[in-house]
């Protein structure tokens, strides 16, 4: 045996076929929580560009085709104040996770995101808007960190890698709702032409919040927290078996015994997710902090917050049915990513994923460097290409990122390391969102690269590749537990052979115990 907690056990996996259904839609139902994300970022990227939005929040241009317009500063600080909110609200996710629980802490964060909603929607002034993002931020930021946790500590592993990418699947939702929505009311000339799209969030946040009250915590946080009566009866809901199966007691043990084994190695705050040791912690840290920042490089989010203005800067017209259509792409390819993600493994998804996004990202530039703007052929490729770029991304990075980062840390630190790694999302997010006006704009003081900005993006999904081949290991299958096994005994490079040996050693130890039990039918 690789050592540690039994590799395979009995438990949720093993017995995953006779988990009831009523248990995998329980775990499931978190992910919605991705649609505060993707409704908020889809949203922003048309509201901005609305003419009652623009004379309400914007400065006169004597421009009769446009009216009215912000700058290019005021863009940047809109767009990017909510990552700004987020990247916080994620760091914060550590010690609300911690104490008071993966649960209530997305009901919490509910709370908080409504508030800045409400701010948004009253609001006729670029501070009071500003701040509602923020407030809004707060919120994303904490569910983006606690869903996925939430997911990864409560789904079974034969399954738990599809059950997270459900996290992806809301988030583009997100987007397609929100496009849709504006695509709906772009035109109207009043208030309520901003004030529609940007209210219905609340919608969001009561069925998240709602639902979650009637979910049960999670079994690893209740046994971290010495409440093992409780983590049986949750575990006993979420599998189906009951309380005192000898199956769902293995489950409990082998849990506990993981987090006896992180408490001798004293893992437990900020300081320790960056040291090197037998856990490899620090490599995991930067390996959760650095795919969730490479996400953010692969350049998706400028479609997203910027796709419109984009679009209309391209000379294509209809730029807001456009945007709708990108957002399909992005919904629909992500249901193969979930497939994918446990027929095909993370590891492989995530190499040729970042390979055929630079790929088109490169002929986007090229196209959009060679062409005019009143070349139709040329405007139907770039859009092509696009498309193609959002589909790869929607079904290997899109989801995966966040598979991985729920799966790679040990509980005793998984809230700190994961808030770090989501922090870095936002981080990046903010980033990039705040500078690709000064980026891609026309006029003083902007660098006016247009279309040549996917030169950046391509060669950042290059590194992508580089980044996937050394740290990121194949983790399908496996137990939260035994991956903990595998990132004690091998490097990333080498988990595809140690996670063949885990699997079958955990078949062996199956065998084992379905023997023994038929031999003494009584136990």
């Amino acid at each position: 045996m690789a050592g540690g907690p039994v590799a395979g056990g009995p438990g949720i996996g093993v017995n995953a076929p006779k988990n009831k259904l009523a248990g995998l839609i329980m775990v499931c139902f978190s992910a919605f929580g991705g649609i505060l994300f993707g409704y908020d970022t889809g949203v922003i990227s048309g509201v901005k560009e609305m003419s009652n939005w623009l004379q309400t929040f914007g400065h006169p241009t004597g421009n009769p085709d446009r009216p009215y317009d912000i700058s290019s500063s005021t863009e940047s600080l809109i767009v990017s104040i909510l990552s700004a909110g987020t990247f916080f609200g994620a760091l914060a996710a550590a010690p609300v996770a911690d104490y008071v629980g993966r649960k209530w802490g997305i009901i919490l964060a509910c709370l908080v995101f409504s508030v800045g909603v409400a701010m948004q929607t009253v609001s006729t002034a670029i501070p009071l808007f500003a701040v509602g993002r923020v407030f809004a931020g707060l919120g994303v930021g904490l569910v983006s960190c606690l869903a996925p946790m939430y997911q990864s500590e409560t789904a079974p592993k034969w399954i738990r890698g599809a059950v997270v990418s459900l996290y992806q699947f809301s988030i583009t939702l997100g987007l397609l709702l929100a496009t849709v929505v504006n695509n709906a009311t772009h035109k109207f000339t009043t208030y309520a032409s901003y004030r529609i799209p940007t209210s219905i969030q609340f919608i969001w946040a009561f069925i998240l919040a709602s639902g979650m009250v009637f979910l049960p915590e999670s079994p690893r946080w209740l046994v971290k927290k010495g409440r093992d009566d409780q983590a049986a009866i949750s575990l006993s809901r979420l599998t189906g078996l009951p309380a005192n199966h000898p199956d769902l007691q293995a489950d409990l043990t082998e849990i506990r015994a993981n987090l006896e084994e992180e408490h001798a190695m004293g893992e437990k705050s900020y300081l320790d997710c960056f040291r090197n040791t037998k856990n490899k912690m620090a490599l995991r840290t930067w390996t959760g902090i650095s795919i969730q920042a490479w996400q953010q490089l692969t350049g998706i989010n400028f479609i997203f917050y910027y796709g419109t203005t984009f679009f209309q800067n391209s000379g294509i017209s209809s730029a807001f049915l456009i945007s709708i259509a990108t957002a399909i792409v992005n919904v629909f390819m992500t249901i193969p990513g979930i497939y994918g993600v446990e027929k095909v493994g993370r590891r492989t998804l995530l190499l040729y994923g970042a390979a055929g996004m630079c790929v088109c990202e490169f002929i986007v530039a090229i196209v959009g460097v060679t062409i005019s703007t009143d070349n139709l052929t040329g405007q139907r490729c770039l859009i092509a290409f696009v498309c193609i770029y959002i589909a790869i991304f929607a079904a290997t990075w899109g989801p995966i990122a966040w598979v991985i980062t729920g799966e790679i840390f040990p509980l005793e630190v998984r809230a700190k390391a994961m808030s770090l790694s989501v922090a870095s999302n936002w981080l990046w997010n903010f980033a990039i969102s705040y500078a690709t006006p000064y980026l891609v704009n026309s006029g003083v003081g902007n660098a006016n690269l247009g279309s040549k900005v996917f030169f950046i993006w391509g060669s950042t999904c290059a590194c992508c590749v580089i980044f996937t081949y050394f740290f990121v290991p194949e983790t399908k299958g496996l137990s939260l537990e035994q991956i903990d096994l595998m990132y004690q005994h091998t490097l990333p490079m080498n988990s595809l052979i140690y996670r063949a040996r885990l699997i079958a050693e955990g078949q062996e130890l199956k065998h084992e115990i379905e023997y023994k039990e038929e031999a003494n039918p009584q136990v």
